[in-house]
Formats: C-alpha cells, sequence, structure tokens
C-alpha cells in the first residue's frame, strides 16, 4: 500500500525503476557521496538487488520511490535501513535534479517520518550527510533533525574536502513538531 502526502506518493520499487535508480544513482548532483569516481552503478546491480528482495523480504530494510501526485512522473527514491525494531533506523533520499525546490523532498521526508514514528514505533532517525551540502542539511533541519556528530575533514568530493554530518531526531522531537498526532508509545524516562 503506499503512503501518500500533498505532494507526492511512496511507493514500493518495480522492476521497471531500475534504469531510473541507475541514472539517480549515477548522476553526481543527486548522489551525495563520491567515492568512487565515476559512479560505476549498473543496471544489472540495481536489477539483482530488486530480485534478491523480493524473494528475502528484509524487513530492516524499506525502499519507496517517489512518484509525483501531480504527473505520476519518478521523481526520486527515499529508504531508510539498519532498522532496529522499537528503536531507529537511519534515512536516505535522491531527488532528480529537475525536482529540486519543488517541496517534493520535504513531503517525502515527512511521509517517512510519520510511518516510522507512528506505525514502526521508533524513537530515534538518523541522516547522514556532508557540510558541503546545504540542501540536505536544511531539508533534515525543517524536519527537526540537529546535528549530533561531526567528522571533520571526512569527506572529499570534487576537488574539496568536507565535514561528515550525522543528524538525528528523537522521537518526542517529532511529537512536538506534530501536535496533531498522538505518540501512542509510552515515554522511556
Amino acid at each position: 500500500m503506499p503512503l501518500e502526502g500533498e505532494l507526492v506518493i511512496l511507493r514500493e520499487e518495480k522492476s521497471q525503476d531500475m534504469p531510473l535508480l541507475t541514472a539517480l544513482r549515477n548522476d553526481l548532483k543527486t548522489q551525495a557521496w563520491s567515492k568512487t569516481l565515476p559512479p560505476d552503478y549498473t543496471e544489472n546491480m540495481y536489477i539483482k538487488r530488486f530480485q534478491d528482495r523480493e524473494f528475502s523480504y528484509d524487513p530492516q530494510d524499506g525502499r519507496f520511490i517517489i512518484i509525483s501526485r501531480v504527473s505520476g512522473e519518478f521523481a526520486g527514491t527515499i529508504s531508510y535501513t539498519g532498522l532496529e525494531p522499537r528503536w531507529s533506523t537511519t534515512i536516505g533520499m535522491m531527488l532528480d535534479v529537475k525536482f529540486w525546490g519543488s517541496g517534493f523532498a520535504l513531503d517525502a521526508q515527512e511521509i517517512l517520518l510519520k510511518f516510522l514514528f507512528n506505525e514502526l514505533g521508533l524513537r530515534v532517525i538518523r541522516l547522514y550527510t556532508h557540510s558541503g551540502n546545504p540542501r540536505a542539511v536544511g531539508l533534515a533541519q525543517k524536519s527537526g533533525f540537529i546535528v549530533s556528530a561531526r567528522q571533520r575533514q571526512a569527506i572529499f568530493k570534487d576537488g574539496q574536502v568536507f565535514d561528515n554530518i550525522v543528524m538525528d531526531l528523537l522521537r518526542e522531537e517529532y511529537y512536538s513538531r506534530h501536535p496533531q498526532l498522538v505518540d501512542s508509545l509510552p515515554a522511556l524516562f
């Protein structure tokens, strides 16, 4: 069942998404990390990952395709990985450049956060970015994430050195930003 927001719909990956995911991952503008230059992700790699998941559901990871509600166009991907049930996960997103500044990223992020806190009952959600990606830092801050760790000069991209940044959002912070939602889990402390 897809997750719906005001601007976007998050749906499961399908086999026909693999060429679009490959292109998105190999675009240096949408790929935040450039450890392998040039990017060498192949469509076959994505197909294998998709097929392996199809026959072996891994509840610790969830991958969604971001679709425009209006046009139905593929806009990007958002995911959670390393889920520790009822505790934490890490999220990540890649959005096609043509949708930057459209509000799609914030809408997709908020849909996923609501799912992770409300439906999966998580306590903390993390994300990783770097100091050379102010769009990602700003987007995270709009949803209430704060910088919780910084590794100085840990990322080399485009001939420059940046800090690796860890940001997180706690359950109580999320619900204080969304008073219309009821937190049905008891506080830990």
